[in-house]
């Protein structure tokens, strides 16, 4: 069993407001889910109008597949023109750690 993780730092447009943070957020965390079907949230900076850190975590038992969904998710989040991608963390575990 493989567990593969990616932790974004995101940078939002014009926000001004908790609110609109949400309404930048929420479109994000929904499509990663529907898209690629991993487990997504906003994990950081949370009190923060303009900066957001997404979490994403995959469980495969073939680190090919998990390489393949994490890359896909990046490359989504990256395309994303509200949002600029400050940074990413990728981590894959495995059961043997």
């Amino acid at each position: 069993m493989y567990v593969g993780t990616l932790s974004f730092d995101l940078l939002l447009g014009d926000v001004r407001s908790l609110k609109e943070k949400r309404s930048v957020v929420r479109p994000i965390v929904a499509e990663l889910h529907r898209k690629f079907a991993v487990s997504v949230a906003e994990v950081g900076d949370q009190d923060v109008h303009r900066r957001v850190e997404i979490g994403v975590a995959v469980v495969s038992g073939d680190t090919g597949h998990l390489t393949d969904v994490l890359d896909r998710c990046e490359r989504m989040v990256a395309a994303r023109p509200e949002v600029e991608l400050l940074s990413v963390r990728r981590r894959l575990h495995s059961d043997e750690d």
